[in-house]
């Protein structure tokens, strides 16, 4: 199937603790780039991720971000400085003593020495939170998917208007060329005989030498051609994969036989013609741009 290298995907679940977050974006590119975003504290996501997407896509400028929130106490771990703490109710007595204070010490007067306290994350192993992260990136890459192949459904229908359309233009101009190549003889027979009425020259020798003059205007292999490439081109568009340089190569081809003909052909509506061509080839050129 066609597809189009625009597309969004994204996904969010709860697993383990931790809700994660991916999204997938991509726009058109000739070739694959690649960057993410990633928490500070899960910088190998990044590879882990490129190297998840290049196995779905293979041109467009991609760009992912990830969110791994810990959900409260999942990974916290509280540790005491019993040491520091008990320096604290040593000078706190000392105090009371020496300006005669009761002494009322308790647990909860030590919350008012936080630096006693100190909270740990303890950050999991890679492979656990990186499978833990795929689940869910493999639900915003299929969405991703998704898109494109809608997106490139849409321009593989419109470029095939096109192929249609520069096809019924080629027939035109098929069935307008021997009548142009014989106008173009007589014109250019009446010329010669014009120029050389007073010299003594063979009358069937001006018919031949008008005749093979006359032959370089006609664009025969240029609209096999033209036909050649159309058919390669909407069997491309049908076989689907990753058509965009197939493609691009081929809409190149045919804007070159287009222009051919146009310089060659001595004839005002063939002429209209191959600007209607060139039109539609445009058009699909700056629609290729954006398939895969």
């Amino acid at each position: 199937m066609i597809r189009s290298m625009t597309g969004y995907g994204r996904a969010q679940q709860q697993i383990d603790g931790r809700d994660i977050q991916v999204e997938i974006k991509a726009v058109n590119h000739r070739f694959f780039e690649f960057s993410a975003r990633t928490p500070r504290a899960y910088g190998f996501l990044e590879e882990k991720m490129k190297s998840f997407v290049q196995e779905r896509v293979s041109r467009g400028k991609v760009e992912a971000s990830v969110t791994v929130i810990t959900l409260e106490g999942s990974d916290a771990k509280v540790e005491v400085n019993a040491e520091l703490a008990a320096s604290y109710v040593k000078a706190l007595r000392e105090i009371g003593i020496k300006l005669d204070v009761k002494d009322d010490l308790s647990l909860t007067s030590l919350i008012q020495f936080p630096d006693i306290f100190a909270v740990h994350k303890e950050l999991p192993e890679e492979e656990v939170i990186w499978n833990s992260v795929k689940t869910v990136a493999e639900q915003a890459i299929d969405a991703f998917v998704k898109m494109r192949e809608i997106e490139g459904v849409k321009l593989k229908e419109d470029i095939l208007s096109r192929l249609s359309f520069i096809e019924q233009a080629v027939k035109t101009v098929e069935e307008r060329s021997p009548q142009t190549i014989k106008e173009y003889r007589e014109r250019l027979y009446a010329k010669m005989k014009e120029v050389l009425e007073d010299k003594n020259i063979d009358e069937s020798r001006l018919i031949t030498e008008a005749a093979i003059f006359a032959d370089r205007v006609a664009v025969d292999e240029e609209t096999v051609r033209l036909k050649s490439h159309i058919a390669q081109f909407s069997s491309l568009l049908g076989e689907g994969g990753q058509a965009g340089r197939k493609l691009d190569f081929l809409v190149q081809e045919l804007n070159r036989e287009a222009n051919t003909i146009g310089s060659k052909a001595q004839d005002v509506e063939i002429a209209k013609t191959v600007v209607a061509i060139k039109a539609e080839i445009e058009k699909i050129r700056e629609q290729i741009q954006n398939i895969e």
